[in-house]
């Protein structure tokens, strides 16, 4: 049990402190850092598979078209969200890339009941209510709706109903995803360094390095999350899950300097009151018998 908190606080953390790194890269355009976080995971990941000697179950995907092509769609969420992400982080927005990861375990309780048909219990409706106020009042202040925040809480919604049915685990669905983004991801750095407008050659030894560096920092902390996750109760994971927003909104606020006004901030409250609600009751049905 202690163990497991350690795993899945560390994941957390790193993902509330990815902000800090990413800033590191903001003279490269998000969309290529996403697409070198494809490769270098995909390196990363396959040097893992070498030392378990883990591979007989990529042979296996042949027979099972079905599998492809539901990961193939989770992999396209997947770079929509990372994609959204950095380019949040890199153009002053971590707040509201904080917001999306706040309201992201509420979008899934909809999302599990609009698509799995599961019923949740009032008071996880009452939470999914005031996340809504909150998200409508941000849009009401202008000048359009928080879609920074909503495009990153959908896709990773959507990407974990994906990922709630799939037949593979973490490190191989991971492996997969990248697998099947990494021939558009190396063709187009390619494209980029040959035309002169990007890519490898074109990045000093320091950014490039930055660059290989986001491929074991994608991969770990998700191998520290499926640790975490197998050794500690669905309850007391979800009250850590809140460690990674965070942590970003207070880098937005202490480091990066973002303006968060009270009328603003009152949204982020209704969001929080939210968040407090669902984990309370969450909380208190796992202690059920």
């Amino acid at each position: 049990m202690n163990q497991g908190i350690v795993y899945a606080a560390l994941a957390y953390v790193a993902w509330g402190l990815f902000p800090l790194y990413f800033r590191e890269l903001a003279s490269v355009g998000a969309f290529e850092i996403v697409l070198h976080r494809i490769v270098w995971s995909l390196v990363f990941l396959s040097l893992i598979l070498a030392w378990l000697q883990h591979w007989r179950w990529i042979g296996a995907l042949r027979r099972q078209p079905i599998v492809l092509a539901t990961f193939a769609v989770s992999a396209l969420l997947l770079a929509a969200n990372w994609t959204t992400y950095v380019w949040a982080v890199t153009n002053g927005r971590v707040i509201d890339a904080s917001l999306g990861y706040f309201i992201n375990p509420l979008v899934s309780v909809a999302l599990g009941y609009f698509v799995l048909h599961e019923r949740p219990r009032p008071w996880q409706w009452v939470a999914v209510a005031l996340a809504a106020a909150g998200v409508a009042w941000l849009a009401a202040l202008g000048p359009g709706i928080p879609w920074v925040g909503l495009v990153i809480a959908v896709t990773f919604g959507l990407y974990g109903l994906m990922r709630k049915t799939a037949s593979l685990g973490a490190l191989e669905g991971l492996t997969l995803e990248t697998l099947l983004l990494a021939p558009l991801a190396v063709a187009v750095i390619l494209w980029w360094s040959w035309t002169g407008s990007g890519g490898v050659m074109q990045h000093d030894a320091s950014t490039l390095a930055w660059l290989i560096g986001v491929g074991p920092l994608t991969a770990v902390p998700l191998l520290w999350f499926a640790a975490g996750a197998r050794r500690i109760p669905l309850a007391t994971l979800g009250l850590l899950q809140y460690v990674s927003p965070s942590l970003q909104l207070l880098l937005g606020l202490w480091v990066f300097h973002e303006p968060l006004s009270g009328s603003r901030l009152f949204g982020f409250t209704l969001i929080w009151v939210a968040l407090a609600v669902f984990t309370l009751e969450s909380w208190r049905q796992a202690r059920r018998p």
